[in-house]
C-alpha cells in the first residue's frame, strides 16, 4: 500500500465495530488509516475480559444477521469461516414464563409452527404470513434502507422505496401490528422481546421492526466459537491485514479545527494529523465535550430530548458447579412485559419486578469456563440516567439469584468463585456513554432515518460520525453497517481532494 505524501490520512476514534468497519473500508480504498482508541484493547461494548479460567464477553452475546457478517467481509474478498467459526443454536433460546413455564425455541421452522399451534390454534398459519412480511422487511429495510446515509429525504424520492415503505408498515405500531396476528400472551412476548432494546415500548415502536422476528425465529440464533469477541479479533486482523494502525490508550481529548475544517486531532499521547476524521466514539461525548463550543451543530438541550435505548445492570459470574435447566440463552419473562417497560421508557426508574435475561455459553462452548464449571451472564435492562450504587447493584444480585435458583431447583449463590458488577457508571468510564445508556438511541418513529443525529458535522466539514447514536441505530449489524455507509461518504466527499 501506497505511504507517500499524497496519501490521505484518516483517523477513527473508537475501534468498536462501527469504527473498525470505516477505519477498514477506508483502508481498502488507498487511504492510511489510523484508528484511536480510549480503552486497552478492541471492540468498545463488545470486550472481553478473563478471570479465574472464565472468559467473558462484556457486551453483546446474541449473534443475530449472519447474513449482514458475510456481506461486511465478502466486500474484502473475505469469508466469516476465515476468522471465526459459527454454530447455530438450537434451540435458539429458552423462555421462561409466568407460573413458571419454561419453553425452548426451537431452530428448525416445523418445529417452531408446532410450538406456535401448541399455544393458540391456527397461530401456525398466521405464523407463516407474519414472518413473510417481516422477511419483506428485512430484505428491504436491512438491504436498502439501512445502508442509505440518511443526509436527505431526496434519498428516498425512489418511487417504488416510497411504496416499499408503506409496505413496510412505518406508520403503524408494532403493538397493533402484532395483534392482528396473536392473541395467547406467551406468542405476544415472544415476539415482542426484540424491541425491549430498541428503546420505546411496542405501542411507540414502528411496526417495520417485525424484521427482527424474522431475523430471529428464520435466521436463526448463532454462536462464535471461543464467544462474541471473536468477531472483534476477525475484525482486527482483517483490519490490520489491511493496513489499519491501531493505538490504544490514546484517548483523544480535542478535535482541532482551523477554518471549519479539522486538521487532526489531540489525544493523552500527542497531535495526529488528518484529511479526515471518523468518531465513532460516543457522539454526544464528541461533540459536547471533545469539539469547542462554536464547532457544535446539536446543543444541550437537543441532546437532552433525545430518547435512548435502555441501559443495563450486568452480572458477570463464575460458578463452580454446573446449571441444571438453563440453556445457553435464557429469557425470564416470569414477570410482567407491560410494567417493565414502562419503568424503562415512560416513567424511569429502577424496575419493581424486571424481566431479564441469562447466559452460559459454557453450554454451548466448554474453552470459556473451566472443566465443570459455568460461566454465566445476568443482564437486567434498565432505564437510562439512574442513579447507580452498589447498594442496588446488590438488590437485583439477590433478587435475580432467587429467581434463578427457584427455576435451577438448586443453590448457585454458594459456588459463585467469580463475580462482576457493571451498569450506568461503568458505561460512562468506559465509554463516556451519554445518560449512561447501553444500546445508543432509540429506534421511535421520530428518530428514524434522516431524524437521527446526523452523519456528518454541519460545522467541520470533515467530520463524520458513525455507531449507535447515528444512522442506522443499536445493535452490532447495524454499527457493522454505520461504519461502512460512513466511509463510503468520506471516500465520495473526498475524492478530489
Amino acid at each position: 500500500m501506497q505511504n507517500d505524501t499524497t496519501t490521505k490520512q484518516a483517523l477513527v476514534i473508537g475501534a468498536g465495530f462501527a469504527g473498525l468497519a470505516a477505519a477498514t473500508t477506508l483502508a481498502q480504498a488507498g487511504w492510511r488509516v489510523t484508528v484511536l482508541e480510549k480503552n486497552e484493547g478492541p471492540g468498545g461494548r463488545a470486550r472481553v475480559f478473563r478471570a479465574q479460567g472464565f472468559t467473558f464477553d462484556m457486551g453483546p452475546s446474541w449473534y443475530w444477521m449472519p447474513d449482514v457478517f458475510e456481506k461486511y467481509f465478502a466486500r474484502f474478498d473475505k469469508k466469516v469461516a476465515d476468522y471465526y467459526e459459527l454454530q447455530r443454536l438450537d434451540p435458539s433460546y429458552q423462555v421462561i414464563f409466568k407460573g413458571p413455564e419454561a419453553v425452548d425455541i426451537p431452530a428448525k421452522m416445523s418445529e417452531l409452527r408446532a410450538l406456535f399451534e401448541r399455544y393458540e390454534p391456527g397461530s401456525a398459519a398466521r405464523l407463516d404470513e407474519f414472518l413473510k412480511q417481516a422477511a419483506y422487511k428485512y430484505e428491504v429495510g436491512i438491504n436498502r434502507l439501512v445502508y442509505a446515509p440518511s443526509r436527505s429525504l431526496f434519498e428516498f424520492a425512489d418511487p417504488k422505496l416510497l411504496v416499499d415503505m408503506v409496505r413496510m408498515d412505518v406508520l403503524q405500531s408494532m403493538h397493533k401490528h402484532v395483534r392482528r396476528f396473536f392473541k395467547d400472551p406467551r406468542l405476544l412476548e415472544l415476539v415482542e422481546f426484540p424491541i425491549l432494546f430498541l428503546g420505546a415500548t411496542s405501542e411507540n415502536t414502528p411496526a417495520l421492526y417485525s424484521l427482527m422476528n424474522y431475523a430471529d425465529l428464520a435466521l436463526g440464533t448463532w454462536y462464535p466459537k471461543g464467544g462474541m469477541h471473536k468477531i472483534v479479533e476477525g475484525m482486527v486482523r482483517l483490519a490490520e491485514e489491511t493496513g489499519v494502525e491501531i493505538r490504544y490508550n490514546e484517548e483523544v481529548r480535542e478535535i482541532v479545527v482551523e477554518n471549519g475544517r479539522s486538521t487532526g486531532v489531540r489525544t493523552v499521547s500527542g497531535f495526529f494529523a488528518a484529511d479526515a476524521v471518523v468518531a465513532g466514539a460516543d457522539y454526544h461525548h464528541i461533540e459536547q465535550e471533545v469539539l469547542k463550543p462554536e464547532h457544535r451543530h446539536y446543543d444541550a438541550k437537543y441532546w437532552d430530548s433525545r430518547t435512548m435505548a435502555p441501559s443495563s445492570l450486568l452480572f458477570y459470574l463464575g460458578v463452580n458447579k454446573k446449571l441444571d435447566k438453563l440453556r445457553h440463552h435464557n429469557l425470564f419473562f416470569d414477570e410482567d412485559l407491560t410494567q417493565h417497560a414502562r419503568e424503562i421508557y415512560e416513567q424511569p426508574q429502577w424496575p419493581t419486578k424486571p424481566l431479564y435475561y441469562a447466559s452460559v455459553p459454557s453450554k454451548t462452548d466448554p474453552t470459556v469456563a473451566p472443566e465443570g464449571q459455568e460461566n454465566l451472564f445476568l443482564l437486567i435492562p434498565v432505564a437510562p440516567n439512574l442513579t447507580d450504587d452498589e447498594a442496588t447493584r446488590e438488590y437485583y444480585y439477590d433478587l435475580l439469584m432467587d429467581r434463578l435458583e427457584r427455576h435451577c431447583g438448586h443453590s448457585i449463590r454458594d459456588a459463585v468463585v467469580f463475580k462482576r458488577s457493571y451498569a450506568h457508571r461503568d458505561f460512562v468510564a468506559d465509554y463516556h456513554s451519554y445518560k449512561g445508556n447501553a444500546y445508543g438511541l432509540a429506534n421511535t418513529l421520530k428518530q428514524t432515518a434522516i431524524l437521527k443525529p446526523t452523519l456528518k458535522s454541519k460545522k467541520v466539514s470533515n467530520l463524520y460520525f458513525t455507531g449507535q447514536l447515528t444512522v442506522p441505530g443499536p445493535g452490532v449489524p447495524p454499527s457493522l453497517i454505520s461504519g461502512q455507509v460512513v466511509a463510503g461518504e468520506v471516500l465520495k466527499e473526498n475524492a478530489g481532494l
